[in-house]
């Protein structure tokens, strides 16, 4: 070692093992070397190539350090893992990382790309250890695994802002037993030559396309004599090399400010790390070996002949789902085809790398079950629509039965939807446990939709119930409110009331037994019988209402007054008389008649049990407070009015009764007719043409006898007989009556101006 004594054991750490795990010391370690305080004031090189090359060797001469070297009579790998350990009397960091193409890891190449990935990030200088006879060669030279290294550092730590293209790491190529052959020079040639035919064919992200090699890296080379052969020139060369890592003065001085990655020190630890942790999660590392390659292309083979069978059985059934029809049996199909696709993969490609094997072997159940996932979804969601159109298809059905529960309808009939979906669900399973193949959220989504349809049959059977409760109430109150209205008594209201209290109770106590078997909730129930009550009410008001018309009220009222006027109290139509009291009879009967308008005008009952408290309605007037009035004042005042007119008609023609009574022709004066003119019909008899002209008229009777036209010229002679007593009565009325009707003129005028006071009173007091 050139006369520098190797540090103890104690100083070196090994910062990644051979099971890729980072230290959590190295931050420690790095306090004991001193360097930890030391901010920017360091270096970091390590080294890098093939096994049983020299590397450990190589660095301890230079650095001073205590790696551990190769026994040469086992040639044997000494190195595992990466090594970490301070230069002595430098400020430097060295890293000694296991060699490349080591037949302990074999094919396993997966720990030397990641290993000289994380040299190349963490360092500012990568020792490229490599033999002369190794120049030239691909993987001897370890080109292909440079190349590898180069891409996925690119990928993951090529991305630089404009003020970090400054920043590069110096790829140093130690070129071991130059024996001067071939010139330095040459092999420089050799090297950069094939560095950039690396470079060039390296597979760039798209916004790294223009980068170069000498954005990233700078080049440098220098040759060692034979170890063996020469070994005085080795150390001599070996120690004019160490210079040029130990003094800054030189001019060759490896360790330039540009390959510094400007991290502190006491930093170096977690830095180190998170580049470890993004070099194992990068999967452009893992390439395969050619075991793996094989069992790539034959499985993928093998897969792809499974699948292609396997498709051609789904396509089957994919047609009759996308129409929304339910498969029978549809899970036991895809089962079967899914087992027998992978019991043709599993016997030809089990024979393969078992890695690879169970790799692709997941890939193509990926595969199998994309295919069949659609269809089971797809079944699910038919099944859902099948399920809830036979739900609501049995439902319907069973509703238009008599005398049904409406809860156990609805309870069977759900409960056998969920059955159904259920069975047909699992049967559609194609692998049990996993979640790909879950059914259960599809079957919450249909009992919440069956719960929906129910809760909407309920309000709407509830609601055609309400009806038909309402249709019965109306009918039940019709007639007595009739018969109370179109017969009036002081307990008209109590009559009424009674009714409609009687009723509403019923109507609710047949609601709510016939709820009972709806399952319906308090709160509906509740609801349900505001809403009759509403009802209940609001047909009250409209029957009242169209008893209580203008033309009916007034109709009520000149029927109950003509009642009290014109007949007696046997119920006998009075013939009026001129001794007779008619101005008494018609203010008795006209004052009673006027007090049923306060009776009609607003729902009091005598009785105060029978009180009731309208439902208060919002859009409906004949809800709230003021529900009990049937009509105002005016309007009271005005029925009033009209009614008295239509009375005071009826005086009218009383009075003219009598008259008609008093102007009739008695009977004695008929006699006298008959002895007046005695001697005229004596001179028809006598007169020979009078005489001829009575005998002309019996022979004229004679014939219309015996041609049987006796009844009409009766019904003729009938009719102008009446025609002329009509008007002989008629001049006799206008004779005789005379006086009497200039009395009853003036009674009659004298009425309108009492009617016309009155209406003028009834306005003032409106207004």
């Amino acid at each position: 070692m050139n006369g520098h004594a190797a540090a103890p054991s104690s100083d070196r750490i090994q910062i990644i093992n051979d099971e890729k795990q980072f230290t959590p010391d190295l931050n420690d370690e790095i306090a004991r070397w001193g360097l930890r305080d030391t901010g920017f004031d360091y270096n970091v090189v390590a080294v890098f190539g093939s096994q049983s090359t020299g590397k450990s060797t190589l660095l301890n001469r230079l650095f001073g350090t205590n790696f551990d070297v190769m026994d040469e009579t086992k040639r044997q790998q000494t190195t595992k893992g990466i090594w970490m350990c301070k230069g002595k009397d430098m400020n430097v960091m060295v890293m000694d990382v296991e060699g490349t193409d080591g037949r302990e890891r074999g094919e396993d190449q997966d720990f030397e790309r990641k290993s000289a990935l994380f040299s190349l990030a963490s360092s500012e200088v990568l020792i490229v250890n490599l033999w002369e006879h190794q120049v030239g060669l691909y993987q001897g030279a370890n080109m292909g695994l440079l190349k590898t290294v180069f891409e996925v550092n690119l990928g993951l730590f090529g991305k630089r802002t404009s003020d970090s293209y400054s920043q590069r790491t110096l790829l140093f190529f130690v070129i071991r037993d130059h024996i001067g052959t071939t010139p330095l020079e040459n092999l420089q040639a050799t090297l950069t030559a094939d560095m950039h035919k690396i470079w060039d064919a390296l597979s760039k992200p798209e916004d790294l396309k223009d980068r170069k090699l000498e954005d990233y890296f700078d080049l440098a080379f220098t040759g060692l004599p034979h170890k063996i052969l020469v070994p005085d020139k080795f150390e001599a060369e070996v120690a004019n090399l160490r210079k040029r890592f130990s003094d800054k003065t030189k001019e060759n001085y490896i360790f330039k400010p540009a390959y510094h990655k400007r991290i502190p020190a006491d930093g170096v630890s977690h830095y180190m790390e998170s580049i470890w942790e993004q070099v194992q999660t990068n999967k452009d590392l893992d390439l395969p070996t050619q075991q793996e390659l094989l069992a790539q292309f034959r499985c993928d083979e093998i897969a792809q002949g499974a699948l292609a069978e396997f498709n051609e059985q789904a396509r089957s059934q994919k047609r009759p789902i996308e129409v929304g029809k339910v498969v029978g049996g549809l899970g036991t199909m895809m089962r079967s085809w899914r087992t027998t696709a992978l019991q043709r993969f599993d016997q030809n490609a089990s024979r393969y790398h078992q890695g690879v094997y169970k790799r692709k072997r997941l890939d193509l159940i990926g595969s199998l079950d994309a295919v069949l996932s659609p269809l089971f979804l797809g079944q699910l969601k038919n099944l859902h629509k099948a399920v809830l159109a036979d739900f609501k298809a049995d439902i319907h059905r069973r509703l238009q039965a008599e005398g049904y529960n409406f809860a156990d309808v609805v309870g069977s009939a759900r409960d056998r939807a969920e059955k159904t979906f259920t069975g047909g669900a699992k049967e559609a399973v194609v692998e049990e446990g996993v979640t790909a193949w879950a059914w259960e959220e599809e079957l919450e989504l249909l009992k919440e939709e069956i719960r929906s349809v129910g809760d909407q049959l309920r309000k709407d059977e509830t609601k055609k119930m309400v009806n038909a409760i309402e249709r019965n109430f109306k009918k039940q109150i019709s007639e007595p409110v009739d018969i109370a209205l179109n017969k009036p008594s002081p307990d008209l209201w109590d009559k009424i009331l009674r009714t409609y209290i009687e009723t509403l109770a019923k109507a609710e106590s047949s609601y709510l037994k016939k709820a009972a078997s709806f399952d319906c909730t308090d709160e509906e129930n509740e609801a349900a019988l505001t809403t009759l009550r509403q009802r209940a009410w609001a047909a009250l008001r409209a029957k009242i209402n169209e008893q209580t018309a203008d033309t009916t009220i007034l109709g009520k009222l000149r029927g109950f007054f003509e009642e009290r006027f014109r007949y007696d109290e046997h119920g006998v139509p009075r013939v009026w008389r001129p001794e007779d009291d008619i101005d008494g009879a018609f203010k008795k009967a006209k004052d009673v008649t006027l007090d049923l308008i306060p009776l009609y005008a607003k729902i009091k009952p005598s009785d105060p049990s029978l009180a009731v408290e309208p439902p208060e309605v919002d859009d409906d007037e004949s809800g709230g407070p003021s529900a009990l009035v049937v009509f105002s004042e005016s309007k009271a005042l005005e029925l009033g009015a009209r009614f008295r007119r239509d009375a005071d008609a009826f005086y009218v023609e009383a009075k003219r009764s009598t008259v008609s009574s008093i102007a009739q022709i008695p009977y004695w004066m008929y006699g006298v007719l008959v002895v007046l003119g005695w001697n005229e019909a004596m001179m028809v008899l006598f007169n020979p043409l009078y005489f001829a002209l009575l005998l002309i008229l019996s022979a004229s009777a004679y014939v219309t006898v015996q041609l049987g036209m006796v009844g009409p010229v009766l019904s003729v002679g009938k009719t102008l007989v009446r025609e002329v007593h009509s008007q002989v009565d008629t001049r006799l009325r206008e004779h005789f009556s005379q006086p009497v009707a200039m009395q009853v003129q003036a009674t009659r005028n004298q009425t309108t101006r009492s009617i016309e006071d009155e209406d003028e009173d009834v306005q003032r007091r409106a207004l």
